[in-house]
C-alpha cells in the first residue's frame, strides 16, 4: 500500500515515523525546500496522554526526554498594571516534572526527521490539490507539475489544507483577534532584564482585550507574543507598517500605552522580522462522512486557536493513532470518529478561552481560571 502524507509538520512526521516503525514507508510531501529552510516556531508543552504518548509509540521517548525542558513549565502571570497574579515553579526533581515539559518545535521536528529514512520527505513538494481515481486511490498534484498516485492519502497540511476539500466544505473562520510574534536573540547576555522577567519558562500579562506574553526557548531566544481583539482587516486598516519591523514595534507599543515599562521593554528587546497573523479556527465539532482512501489529521482536521495549547499534542496523537490503524488494518472510520470526538472539547475550550483572555476585565477572570484548574479555592 502506497501512503502519501501531505505536510511535514509534527503530525505528519509522527504518522510517518510510527508507520516506519511498523515496517511501512510513506511519502511525505513538504512545501519547505529543506529541513533548514525556516525556523519551525517556538516551544511546545507535550502532554503525557497526547504528545508524549505519540513519541512513545514512535520509539522516541528517550530522545524526547533528552531535548525536553521541564523547567520551561515555570510561569508568571500579571495584570496590565504590573500586579503579580500567579507564579508557578517546576520542582527540580521528581516525575511530576514530566507532566507538560517544554520542548522546542525545531528540536522535536529534528528528532522525528532523524528517525526517518532520508528519502521519506520530498522537500519542495507543496501539495496543490488531489483528485480521486476510484477504489479509494488518489492522485496528488504538487508544485512544479509532478503527480503521485497513492492507495491512501493523509492530509496533515494544516490550516489551509489542500486535502480537506475532498472531505468537507468546512473552512477556517476569523476568531476576532490577531497575533504578533517577535524574537529576542541572545536573551541572557544581550537583554538580562528581559531574561530575568521571563525566567526559565513563560511570562504573561493580561489587559482588556489584549495580552502580552513571552516564552523562553532552548536556543537562547525568547519569543514575544502580542494578541489583541480587532477587525479582520486590521493589518491593512491599522496603518502599522508591518514591512518595517522597527516602526511596527514602535506602533505596537503605542497600543499598550500605560502598561509597565519593564513589560514593554520585552518588545524593545526584540529584533529581526515581525510576524503578524489573524487567528482562525474550523467550526467546533466539525465532522465529515468517511471517504475511502483519505483522511485528515491535526489542524487540517480540527484547526483551533492557540488558547487551549492543544494543537501540536492533538496532531501528534492523531498521527500516531492513524499509523497504528493503517499498520494493523483497522477501521479508519472509527479512527476519524475518535479523533474528532477527542478534539471537540479542546476546540470548545480554545474558543471559550479566547473570549475570556481577550475580554474586558480579563486579568481577574484568568486568575480565577488558573485557580480552578489547579483545584484551589478562589
Amino acid at each position: 500500500m502506497r501512503i502519501v502524507i501531505a505536510g511535514g509538520g509534527l503530525g505528519g512526521l509522527t504518522c510517518a515515523r510510527v508507520l516506519h516503525a511498523h515496517g511501512i514507508d510513506a511519502v511525505v510531501c513538504e512545501r519547505d525546500a529543506s529541513r533548514e529552510a525556516r525556523v519551525q516556531g517556538g516551544t511546545l508543552d507535550l502532554t503525557v496522554a497526547e504528545g508524549q504518548w505519540a513519541l512513545r509509540e514512535a520509539g522516541l521517548e528517550a530522545g524526547y526526554r533528552a531535548i525536553a525542558r521541564p523547567e520551561g513549565q515555570d510561569m508568571v502571570l500579571y495584570d496590565s498594571a504590573g500586579t503579580l497574579l500567579r507564579r508557578e515553579v517546576t520542582p527540580d526533581e521528581g516525575e511530576e516534572r514530566w507532566g507538560r515539559p517544554e520542548a522546542d518545535r525545531p528540536a522535536l521536528r529534528k528528532l522525528l526527521l532523524d528517525a526517518l529514512p532520508e528519502e521519506t520527505v520530498h522537500w519542495g513538494h507543496a501539495v496543490t490539490h488531489a483528485e480521486p481515481l476510484g477504489d479509494g486511490r488518489h492522485r496528488v498534484h504538487v508544485s512544479g507539475g509532478e503527480t503521485l498516485d497513492c492507495d491512501f492519502l493523509i492530509g496533515a497540511d494544516g490550516a489551509r489544507s489542500r486535502i480537506r476539500p475532498l472531505l468537507t466544505d468546512a473552512e477556517p473562520a476569523y476568531c476576532g483577534a490577531h497575533g504578533m510574534e517577535l524574537v529576542i536573540h541572545d536573551a541572557d547576555r544581550a537583554h538580562p532584564a528581559a531574561s530575568a522577567l521571563v525566567g526559565r519558562g513563560s511570562f504573561s500579562a493580561i489587559g482588556d482585550q489584549q495580552t502580552l506574553s513571552a516564552q523562553r526557548n532552548g536556543d537562547g531566544t525568547i519569543r514575544v507574543h502580542l494578541t489583541l481583539r480587532c477587525s479582520e482587516d486590521w493589518m491593512e486598516s491599522s496603518g502599522i507598517p508591518f514591512d518595517d519591523p522597527d516602526r511596527a514595534r514602535a506602533a505596537l507599543k503605542e497600543l499598550y500605552a500605560g502598561w509597565p515599562a519593564e513589560f514593554l521593554a520585552l518588545v524593545d528587546a526584540t529584533s529581526g522580522p515581525l510576524l503578524a497573523y489573524p487567528l482562525t479556527a474550523l467550526p467546533v465539532g466539525v465532522r465529515w462522512e468517511n471517504t475511502p482512501g483519505v483522511t485528515l489529521i491535526g489542524d487540517a482536521a480540527h484547526l483551533m486557536s492557540p488558547f487551549a495549547g492543544q494543537g501540536a499534542n492533538l496532531a501528534m496523537r492523531d498521527g500516531a493513532e492513524l499509523a497504528l490503524v493503517l499498520a494493523e488494518g483497522g477501521d479508519v472510520r472509527k479512527f476519524e470518529q475518535v479523533m474528532l470526538e477527542r478534539a471537540e472539547p479542546a476546540a470548545r475550550m480554545s474558543a471559550d478561552n479566547l473570549e475570556l483572555f481577550l475580554s474586558d476585565g480579563a486579568a481577574e477572570k484568568v486568575r480565577h481560571l488558573f485557580a480552578k484548574m489547579f483545584g484551589e479555592e478562589d
